[in-house]
C-alpha cells in the first residue's frame, strides 16, 4: 500500500524549500541606508535580481531540493511500507516533480519585489549590483549553488530526523492517508 501519496506529509519539504530560497536571497550583502535615500524601483530590483542571477539560483535551488525529496520520500516509503513496489516509487517520484514543475519561478519573483523594495533604498540596491558585478560577487554567485547543495546534505539527517518525528506524532489513518488497500490486499500490521 502506497503511504506516501499524502501531501501533508511533504510540508516539512516545501518550508525547505521556502527557507532555501529566502536564504540564497539573503546572502546578498547590504549596506546601511541612508534615511534620504529613494526607494528603489521594481526596474532596479529587477536588475539586482539579473546580476544576482535569481532565476538560475532558484531554479538550481528546486533541482536539489526535488533530489532531497525524492530521496527522503523513497526512503520514508521504504520505511513505511517495506513492499513498497517499483511503480509505488516512481508515482512518488513524479509528484515530488510535478510539485517542483508547479513552481512558478518568474511569478515568485514577481511577489518578491516588493519585499526587496520595502527593505532596500536605490543606494542598497545600486551598491549591490556594483558588488556582484566584481570578480568576487560572481565567485559568490557560482558559488552559490555548490554551497547550497552542500548545506543541504548537511541537514538532510536533521530534516529526516524531523520528518521521521512528524511522522511517527501523527495518528495512523493520517499518515496512511485515504488510501484504502485492494479487497484481496491485506492492511499492513503495525
Amino acid at each position: 500500500m502506497l503511504l506516501m501519496t499524502d501531501w501533508n506529509t511533504m510540508k516539512p519539504l516545501k518550508f525547505l524549500l521556502l527557507l532555501l530560497l529566502c536564504i540564497s536571497a539573503a546572502t546578498a550583502q547590504v549596506p546601511v541606508s541612508i534615511a534620504n535615500d529613494p526607494q528603489a524601483t521594481r526596474e532596479d530590483i529587477l536588475k539586482l535580481f539579473e546580476v544576482m542571477q535569481i532565476r538560475e539560483q532558484m531554479q538550481q535551488v528546486m533541482r536539489q531540493v526535488t533530489m532531497q525529496m525524492r530521496s527522503m520520500s523513497r526512503e520514508q516509503a521504504k520505511k513505511t511500507d517495506p513492499n513498497i513496489t517499483a511503480d509505488q516509487l516512481a508515482e512518488i517520484d513524479a509528484r515530488s516533480e510535478q510539485m517542483i514543475e508547479s513552481v512558478p519561478v518568474t511569478d515568485m519573483m514577481d511577489d518578491m519585489v516588493p519585499v526587496y523594495q520595502k527593505h532596500l533604498t536605490k543606494g542598497d540596491v545600486d551598491a549591490m549590483i556594483a558588488f556582484y558585478s566584481t570578480a568576487t560577487g560572481q565567485k559568490i554567485l557560482r558559488e552559490m549553488p555548490a554551497m547550497a547543495a552542500e548545506g543541504m546534505q548537511a541537514l538532510q539527517p536533521r530534516m529526516r530526523k524531523i520528518l521521521d518525528e512528524t511522522l511517527r506524532s501523527q495518528p495512523k489513518t493520517k499518515r496512511e492517508g485515504t488510501t484504502q488497500p485492494a479487497p484481496n490486499e491485506k492492511s499492513p500490521k503495525n
